[in-house]
């Protein structure tokens, strides 16, 4: 079987984090996107990766791809709006090391659109389903003596970016809860940490923009590059690791100085 580990590293493609090799890992929204980064990193570093999605088509083939990883990754058809589908999904998993909340949709609405339950479905989708998540894997990590727990909130509410009212309502919600959880469970080594990415280059966003708006998005960072998944991940895997055993509570953002 050829050594992924030492593939990664031989690529430059990032760091190899020895405290991560063997963990479990558990990522929400992991067959596309951003999420697929966070898959395909965290395979890479020889941990045993669980990731939830609706997606069945190309969370299949994103397994089919890692097939040769030290541990191949396993995908769990769960829809994240339903509470009752999360215990059950983390119930069969078993105890996690490492938990990422990354799943959450980005659709654009006005205020006019706005209905009771369009607002209840927003919030399922894009914030309930991480604290229900985070409740799940919280006993197992207790008796760990400790874990990590990495939110994903958004550069979007920071800038006040237009049509996304709800989104970013549940996004600003996410940081908030990142800080109250790494408070609540700090004590049992328990750490939680929230992510604010700018715009990052996946097929989802780039339908948004044209390339004049995508180029303008560029002129405004610091960093004249775009920000890609894997640019991500290397944060996520930072965060994750026992090199960070000190980091909790705060935002950490990778937005090439956008905001």
């Amino acid at each position: 079987m050829a050594d992924v580990n030492a593939d990664v590293a031989a690529a430059g493609q990032g760091a190899i984090y020895p405290s991560l090799k063997g963990k479990r890992v558990v990522i929400t929204g992991g067959g596309s996107g951003i999420g697929k980064g966070l898959v395909e990193a965290f395979a890479g570093q020889g941990a045993e990766v669980h990731f939830l999605d609706v997606l069945t088509e190309e969370s299949e083939a994103l397994v089919k791809a890692l097939e040769v990883s030290p541990i191949q990754p396993v995908f769990h058809r769960c829809d994240l709006k339903d509470a009752d589908a999360i215990a059950a999904c983390f119930d069969k998993i078993g105890p996690v090391h490492v938990l990422v909340n990354n799943a959450g949709n980005d659709d654009r609405h006005s205020l006019d659109e706005v209905t009771p339950a369009y607002f209840d479905d927003r919030m399922a989708v894009n914030l309930r389903h991480m604290l229900f998540c985070t409740k799940a894997v919280v006993d197992g990590m207790k008796k760990a003596g400790g874990g990590a727990i990495i939110n994903f909130g958004s550069i979007s509410w920071h800038l006040g970016l237009p049509d996304l009212v709800l989104y970013e309502t549940a996004k600003a919600g996410i940081e908030g809860m990142t800080r109250a959880l790494a408070r609540e469970l700090g004590p049992d080594g328990i750490r939680v940490t929230c992510i604010a990415p700018g715009n990052v280059k996946t097929p989802r966003q780039m339908k948004w923009y044209t390339p004049e708006g995508e180029a303008e998005i560029v002129a405004q960072q610091c960093l004249k590059g775009r920000i890609e998944p894997r640019d991500v991940a290397a944060l996520v895997l930072f965060l994750s690791s026992d090199d960070a055993r000190f980091c909790t509570g705060h935002e950490y953002w990778i937005d090439a100085g956008w905001r």
